[in-house]
């Protein structure tokens, strides 16, 4: 019989993650006593180390992530054959004052070499950023910056347009969503120069969207419609002109870590994630949030179960009692489309040895670290105070990361267990928490969390820090290197 090594995270937990793939007949060993695998289980998935019996809670993180569907004896996997989600869309919180702290006072901490923007804020990139209003001038977006990347190469750090479909046909709440991601947007410190292209006959009005940014926040702004122009593109190219010749302007200086805005994000994640690169990710919240910076975490149904991890960090009851709405009328949105708020994990977390959402989510909100929450944002919002945020936004890769952008994330920690190519608006590092991935996908990955399980934390949460000041300062990202840039909006309304 082979040993294979395997992890319990909390000593309540009743069920082991295996850290390689073993046999039937392997032995894993806990707590000093040997446990015999009862078939082969895959690298990533639970086993159990106690009997469960039909109708008992399966604690993992310390915390139940379902029921066992069937017994379950000693050695057994522990999978979704077994194992059943408890969750409903009905549950209840109560806020402990005791257990909210406030944010630390600005501590020392590395320094970076940042943008420093007239209103105070800090950006980590020097670019130019088209964004149009509507999905029908997206080409032409796309054409100018290609040829204006070109015209202006080196000169600044970048010229991107961010092409969506939306814009028109939509009404209501819905058109007002994509108006307030695209303002946002257009507020970023990453961004020293924006053009805003409309077409001039969408719902998404060119000067209904200028009203929405504060008149402060549009010295960096032009905008043209198209239809008001005979030639569309020299127009647009004649002002991007005029912006990289202001944005060539502004230089890198030293700036404290307090001035970054740190948005932490999962995709493809795998039994790994929360036991290797989420809490490496944690430990990095910790740092910003420790020297006064900020820190967003969204993706809320990547809450579900977890509820009580994050809500017990509150400062306050009114936050308390917003982030508590808030995650009730995201299940509110999934009944109301007839679906299950349990309707997750995703086929690759399936494979990777998550089997429920409420396993999903007690890893996912390790991402958070131990910063106190002391903000809630609606979609579209943007993070204004030190500590955690918590905003609203589906867990889809492309809508939250574009959504932390538009809060004023200036880079963003993705940590994956599947891998994916995918870049956003802000520097994007992604961080595999399996280093097989890390190995195989070098041309997607930036960091490797895997390292944790032979190294510890302490060596790996210093190189990360290291990488992420050295990120803010200028260096590029894989997702950059490889042009992947990308946006997407939540559409959350009917189309007309």
């Amino acid at each position: 019989m082979t040993p294979v090594t395997a992890i319990r995270i909390d000593p309540d937990d009743n069920v082991a993650t295996l850290l390689a793939n073993g046999a039937a007949g392997d032995l894993l060993r806990i707590d000093d006593a040997p446990i015999a695998l009862s078939v082969a289980v895959p690298h990533g998935h639970k086993v159990a180390i106690a009997p469960i019996a039909r109708g008992d809670k399966v604690i993992k993180y310390g915390f139940p992530i379902g029921i066992a569907s069937t017994d379950i004896a000693v050695g057994d996997h522990v999978h979704s054959h077994n194992l059943s989600t408890a969750l409903t869309p009905d549950t209840s919180f109560s806020f402990t004052p005791a257990a909210a702290k406030i944010v630390a006072a600005a501590s020392s901490g590395p320094s970076f070499r940042g943008y420093r923007r007239a209103d105070g804020q800090v950006g980590t990139r020097n670019e130019i950023w088209i964004i149009p209003t509507v999905g029908c001038v997206g080409n032409l977006a796309e054409r100018v910056a290609r040829i204006a990347a070109a015209r202006h190469a080196g000169r600044i750090d970048g010229i991107h347009a961010f092409k969506h479909p939306f814009g028109c046909s939509q009404l209501g709440d819905d058109l007002g969503h994509t108006r307030a991601l695209l303002a946002a947007l257009a507020r970023h410190p990453n961004a020293g120069g924006v053009l805003i292209v409309g077409l001039g006959c969408e719902n998404n009005q060119l000067g209904a969207l200028l009203d929405g940014i504060p008149p402060e926040s549009r010295t960096h702004i032009r905008s043209l419609a198209a239809q008001a122009v005979e030639d569309d593109e020299a127009a647009c190219l004649a002002l991007v002109d005029e912006l990289v010749a202001d944005a060539a302007q502004a230089e890198r200086s030293d700036v404290p870590l307090a001035d970054l805005v740190l948005g932490v994000k999962c995709g493809g994640s795998d039994g790994m994630s929360g036991l290797t690169a989420n809490p490496l990710v944690g430990r990095m919240g910790d740092a910003v949030a420790a020297a006064g910076g900020r820190v967003i975490l969204s993706e809320i149904p990547e809450i579900f179960g977890a509820e009580p991890m994050l809500l017990g960090r509150a400062v306050s009851r009114d936050v308390f009692d917003r982030a508590a709405t808030l995650i009730d009328d995201f299940k509110a949105y999934f009944t109301r489309h007839g679906e299950p708020v349990s309707e997750n994990p995703s086929p690759g977390n399936l494979a990777g040895g998550i089997t429920t959402l409420e396993e999903k989510s007690l890893g996912a909100v390790q991402k958070g670290g131990r910063v106190p929450l002391t903000d809630v944002q609606r979609y579209g919002g943007r993070a204004s105070l030190p500590g955690l945020t918590l905003l609203e936004a589906p867990g889809n890769d492309a809508v939250s990361s574009t959504a932390l952008t538009a809060a004023g994330a200036t880079l963003i920690l993705f940590t994956t267990g599947r891998g994916t190519p995918l870049g956003f608006p802000a520097p994007t590092l992604k961080i595999a928490s399996n280093s097989a991935l890390a190995t195989r996908k070098r041309g997607w990955i930036d960091f490797d969390a895997g390292q944790v399980l032979a190294d510890g934390f302490e060596g790996a949460a210093d190189a990360l820090l290291t990488l992420l000041v050295d990120t803010a300062s200028g260096r590029e990202t894989r997702s950059e290197v490889n042009g992947e840039r990308d946006i997407a909006i939540w559409k959350s309304g009917v189309t007309l």
